[in-house]
Parts: C-alpha cells; sequence; structure tokens
C-alpha cells in the first residue's frame, strides 16, 4: 500500500502545478485581434515593473493588465479607447507616452529647457575660457609700423 502513494505524490504534484499555472491563452484564432494586443502591451507600461512594458513584464498584474487589454479588444474598442479605459483607471502613468496637457506639462517642457540650458552655460563656459589668440610675428610687425607711422606723423605736423 505504501508503494502506491510513491507513485501517486508525484503525479498530484505534476497535476496541482499544470492547474495553477497561468498561461496568456489568445482570444481567439485571430491574427488580428493578438496584433493589436502585441501593440497595445508595447505601448503600455508595467505599473510594477515601471520601465518595462506590458508585453516584456512577467509580473502577475502584467498579466493581469494584459488579461483585461484583451477583454476590451473582444468588446470591439479601438486602441484609443482601450488606452483610455486604462487610464481612467490607473492614471496617465501607465503609458510611455502622456498626453500632453496641464499635469504633465513640467514632464514634456523640462527635458528641452535643461537642455537648452546646458548648451547656453556650455558656449558661455567655452566663450569665456577661450584666451586671446598669441600675437604673431605679422602682428608685431603691423603694430611696428603703425607706431613708426604715428612718430612720422607727429613729426612732420611739427614742422608745419
Amino acid at each position: 500500500m505504501k508503494r502506491a502513494y510513491y507513485w501517486l505524490m508525484p503525479i498530484l504534484l505534476a497535476l496541482s502545478l499544470t492547474v495553477s499555472a497561468k498561461t496568456a491563452s489568445s482570444i481567439t484564432s485571430n491574427p488580428i485581434a493578438e496584433a493589436r494586443l502585441v501593440e497595445l502591451s508595447a505601448e503600455l507600461r508595467c505599473l510594477v515593473c515601471q520601465n518595462e512594458s506590458l508585453a516584456s513584464s512577467q509580473a502577475p498584474l502584467a498579466e493581469d493588465l494584459r488579461r483585461e487589454v484583451r477583454e476590451q479588444i473582444a468588446l470591439g474598442k479601438n486602441n484609443s479607447e482601450i488606452i483610455n479605459y486604462l487610464t481612467d483607471r490607473y492614471g496617465d502613468f501607465v503609458t510611455y507616452r502622456p498626453p500632453f496637457k496641464a499635469r504633465t506639462l513640467l514632464l514634456w517642457l523640462l527635458p528641452p529647457v535643461l537642455l537648452l540650458m546646458g548648451l547656453v552655460l556650455l558656449w558661455l563656459r567655452l566663450r569665456r575660457a577661450s584666451p586671446p589668440a598669441p600675437k604673431t610675428d605679422a602682428d608685431s610687425d603691423a603694430d611696428a609700423i603703425k607706431a613708426l607711422q604715428q612718430e612720422f606723423d607727429g613729426k612732420n605736423h611739427e614742422r608745419d
């Protein structure tokens, strides 16, 4: 009788693992709906992983969000309606490209402003730090000619 339990335990364990596993089953055999799911999942952010797309995340919440997207696709909603549905529930953070509105104004404008300020500061620093060009022999010869010419002009004015 004990030998029967030894064989039964691995079978029950294997069955319990297959029952509890959650798989991402397709909506139907509709490749267009699956393509939309892949496209939307690439545009949406996993709320747990934060910088990982919904398509590449393995978090349980990401699987739930993919399931919600599948349900929305099955209901016949278009991509913008699905994104609006998710942003209404989870906020603008769920999208990689948040909309341009008053709440996200700083998010959109801060990077270009900081880049512009950095470029201006770099230009000012390079302009201030550049030493004057060293005088060449031609410059010193020109200075000597000007000095002689001024001296000569001064003597000519004294004679008049």
